[in-house]
C-alpha cells in the first residue's frame, strides 16, 4: 500500500469514525447538522482543512477539544499520512 493510500484509509476510517464524514471527501468541510437553539435555526459545520499548514494541522489534532470533534490518538506517522493524502 502506498503512503497516500495509507493516508486515505486513515482519513476515511480512523478508529471507526472517518474524517470524511464531517470534513468532506478531500477536506473541503461540510454541514454536519441543522438544529434549533432557543428558537433560532442553527447550522453545525465542519471547517475546511484543505489550506492548513502542517504545523497547524498537527496542532488541531493534538489540542484538547472544546468543540464537537472527537480526539483521535493518531501517531505522528498517521497524521503525516493523512496530511499527505489531503495535500498531495
Amino acid at each position: 500500500m502506498s503512503f497516500k493510500d495509507y493516508g486515505r484509509n486513515l482519513y476515511e476510517n480512523p478508529r471507526g469514525i472517518g474524517c470524511n464524514r464531517c470534513h468532506g471527501k478531500k477536506g473541503e468541510g461540510s454541514v454536519i447538522a441543522h438544529y434549533s437553539h432557543k428558537g433560532k435555526a442553527k447550522t453545525l459545520k465542519a471547517p475546511s482543512i484543505k489550506n492548513l499548514e502542517f504545523g497547524a494541522f498537527i496542532k488541531a489534532l493534538r489540542s484538547k477539544k472544546i468543540g464537537v470533534m472527537p480526539t483521535y490518538y493518531l501517531t505522528d506517522k498517521e497524521i503525516e499520512a493523512i496530511y499527505f493524502f489531503l495535500y498531495e
